[in-house]
């Protein structure tokens, strides 16, 4: 894939991402917006449906007071009349109506205690009674035969004798307002009566929430509230109680809820959680993605480096043959057997060469599809090691260096195969001599931990970057060094080390710092 194709990908990607995270956020936010918009409404609807509920139930016990009071008294001992007059004339029916609404107001004339107005005291208050009488007659024009005389005829007369109008009632009741402004507000209502209203009304709108309420007057706290009420402007939700004709009051029923919040919270919490897991999922699954596109990225320029390291190196022993066989080929080269025999030697050598790279591509192959045969057996870790620098020793000496041992392990029998164990030792040190710009400089150490053996293989080399030392187990995997084949190698070497110690339930592991060589681990568990 093209570099800058690969780049604005990842960068629409990450884009549209970033938006669907986005959106999922702002969904979260504006659900918590409107339900507390919607939370406060409806604490106004309860509110409002409270205080209505109060005064009507003042203004009915006053009325029912005032209808004892009546009672008892008997008839009223003197009464006058209100009336208002309206007379409409039809021209073309002739006919003329008269409209008459009058107030009967009959004075009981008693002293009453009807109103507390708190202080103890009486107050003189005329008891009355009040009945609308209203009144409808149609009168008919009648003419003479001259035209010049006529007369009205009574057509229809309408009586009617109640109770006051919807008007004359407010007025009514207006009285008793202005007299209950006088009553302290702990006896006009109770924390009993607006805690059973508040439950009510809470609850009918499935609100179960915790609350706390106060009564108020002119901004100043009252006995009515509950225990743990405290004022926080931001917190609270106000309505007007007990208010007058012209809806003023001097009085404010306020409720406040402390874990508003997490109310709110809760009643969205199961969306946003599945909102919330669905974003995960993507950002897993977009994350997995990207690494998979880098990872195939990565793997494809390491196999382009494989490629030309393998072509590198084949051709190199493919050429060194070539010159061999058209040596030998020369007529004074084949008649001398001592060259005959050296070349030859060179030929076998570079044929040996170019079969174990060819061995180690197939065994890494058929280890990662587990067909490789490993047969394991009861084996002496130190006799491997010994093994394993018989194969590597004269090319560290031919080199000006030395593997030195320091073989501490009192225990030392593991169970494994032979030949693959041994070749793990030979690769990690083949390693530590191609990276050693000087002369090869090894120790070898072994001690005992709990039940396992450690191996530790130290080289003076070039060492490792801690990003290296990640990835260096890696297939294919060969550190950048300016020059591609600078040091010889596919990256394979050490990916067939990890496949063998972990086939042994083993563990190997490097650390390393640039310029100051390497160190290897391996730890198996012993017998």
């Amino acid at each position: 894939m093209n570099k800058r194709l690969f780049v604005l990908l990842v960068a629409l990607m990450s884009l549209s991402l970033i938006g669907i995270i986005s959106v999922q956020f702002l969904w979260i936010k504006q659900s918590v917006e409107d339900k507390e918009e919607q939370f406060s409404n409806t604490v106004s609807e309860v509110l409002n449906e409270v205080s209505s509920k109060i005064e009507e139930r003042e203004t009915k016990d006053y009325f029912e007071r005032y209808i004892n009071i009546k009672d008892s008294v008997g008839e009223p001992k003197s009464s006058h009349l209100r009336n208002i007059f309206f007379i409409d004339r039809d021209i073309n029916s002739n006919e003329i109506r008269f409209y008459s609404h009058g107030i009967l107001e009959e004075d009981y004339n008693i002293a009453s205690t009807f109103f507390d107005n708190g202080n103890g005291t009486d107050t003189i208050t005329t008891i009355k009674n009040y009945t609308s009488k209203r009144t409808k007659t149609i009168f008919k024009e009648d003419y003479g035969l001259d035209g010049k005389e006529y007369k009205l005829n009574a057509v229809q007369k309408l009586e009617k004798i109640g109770g006051l109008s919807a008007i004359e009632k407010a007025q009514f009741e207006d009285v008793f307002s202005e007299y209950a402004k006088k009553v302290p507000i702990h006896k006009r209502v109770s924390n009993q009566e607006i805690k059973l209203l508040l439950n009510r009304e809470l609850k009918n709108r499935n609100l179960n929430i915790e609350y706390e309420y106060g009564v108020y007057s002119r901004g100043l706290p009252t006995k009515v509230k509950s225990r743990k009420f405290k004022f926080a402007k931001d917190m609270l939700y106000e309505t007007p109680i007990f208010k007058d004709s012209e809806g003023a009051s001097n009085f404010s029923l306020l409720i406040a809820f402390p874990k508003k919040k997490k109310f709110l919270i809760q009643s969205i919490i199961k969306m946003a959680l599945l909102s919330l897991l669905f974003t995960l999922v993507i950002v897993i699954a977009y994350s997995g993605a990207i690494y998979q596109l880098i990872r195939q990225k990565q793997i494809a320029e390491i196999k382009s480096d494989f490629i030309n390291n393998m072509t590198h190196e084949f051709k190199t022993p493919i050429a060194t043959i070539n010159l061999a066989v058209e040596a030998i080929r020369n007529p004074k080269i084949i008649g001398d057997p001592e060259k005959v025999d050296r070349y030859l030697t060179m030929i076998r050598e570079e044929n040996k060469r170019m079969h174990a790279q060819v061995e180690n591509v197939l065994r890494i192959s058929k280890l990662e599809k587990n067909q490789l045969d490993i047969s394991k057996d009861r084996v002496d870790v130190h006799d491997i090691i010994e093994d394993a620098i018989a194969h590597v020793e004269l090319i560290v000496a031919d080199r000006g260096g030395y593997i030195e041992t320091h073989l501490n392990a009192a225990r030392t029998e593991v169970l494994a195969s032979e030949m693959h164990f041994t070749n793990v030792i030979v690769n990690i040190l083949d390693n530590a001599i191609k990276y050693s710009t000087d002369a090869p400089r090894i120790d070898i150490y072994t001690e005992v931990a709990k039940n396992y053996i450690v191996i530790e293989i130290k080289d003076q080399g070039a060492g490792m970057s801690k990003a290296v030392v990640k990835k260096v187990f890696e297939k294919f995997y060969r550190e950048h060094t300016g020059d591609l084949h600078n040091v010889k190698g596919h990256g394979l070497g050490l990916a067939y080390v990890k496949k063998i110690v972990d086939d042994h339930q083993g563990e190997v592991y490097a650390e390393s710092e640039k310029g100051k060589g390497s160190t290897f681990y391996i730890k198996l568990p012993l017998i």
